[in-house]
């Protein structure tokens, strides 16, 4: 899932996105209203952390902005502010959820999967893909029966896939849906992330799950013929 944090604290919106990365979220930033407000109406985002007190636009003005224009992407607003005017006046101009700095990561965290529990009416689905089930709520993957742990990151790439089994997916969508835009880094780490899935869910299955469309990217696939 791709999360936008606009926060005009730098250290504060770099902690955060390095925490989120970490639990397998694509993440971008943007450090005023402006930016802010370009990036959401641009992108396509499963959830929007939204500032109060930004530089160009303050973040009231941003959320009605993405309300009126019908984006009903969900919103946790935070502010370093304390007050009842002040989370009634984030809550009616459609914000989701309201959060007071200082705050504790893991209630951030909990904050975020509650509210994307909410927009999927109560969970994320869980993906199969023949005898491969991904549960995107419990970050859980099932091969036959088996679970097979993996990292964040590795999830996310085979999260991916999952919502697009069947199809082929190119490395650069790849890159644009688990990492964040601004990643310019070399794009053949997605091919060290296929290799370890390939690894986990297709090796000690014998399976080939995983294909490799030369010149497109890469497809996940139901069949997935056992190999000796």
């Amino acid at each position: 899932m791709r999360l936008l944090i606009v926060e005009d604290e730098r250290r504060l919106a770099a902690a955060l996105s390095r925490g989120l990365a970490a639990e397998g979220f694509a993440v971008d930033v943007a450090h005023d209203g402006v930016d802010g407000l370009h990036l959401a109406r641009e992108g396509r985002y499963d959830l929007i952390v939204l500032d109060i007190m930004l530089p160009g636009l303050n973040g009231y003005r941003v959320c009605a902005q993405l309300r009126g224009a019908g984006d009903d992407t969900p919103i946790l607003m935070l502010t370093a502010k304390d007050g009842e005017y002040d989370e009634a006046e984030g809550l009616d101009t459609g914000a989701d959820d309201y959060l007071t700095k200082p705050f504790s990561y893991v209630v951030l965290q909990a904050r975020i999967r509650a509210l994307l529990r909410r927009r999927t009416r109560g969970g994320a689905p869980t993906l199969r893909v023949g005898d491969l089930t991904v549960d995107p709520d419990a970050r859980r993957v099932d091969r036959a029966g088996t679970e097979v742990p993996l990292t964040a990151k590795e999830f996310a790439v085979l999260e991916h896939l999952a919502r697009h089994a069947g199809q082929v997916v190119s490395k650069a969508d790849i890159l644009a849906g688990v990492w964040d835009f601004a990643y310019d880094g070399d794009p053949n780490i997605v091919e060290v992330y296929i290799s370890a899935l390939r690894r986990k869910i297709d090796v000690p299955f014998g399976r080939r799950s995983i294909t490799t469309v030369r010149g497109a990217g890469y497809r996940l696939e139901a069949g997935g013929g056992r190999h000796d």
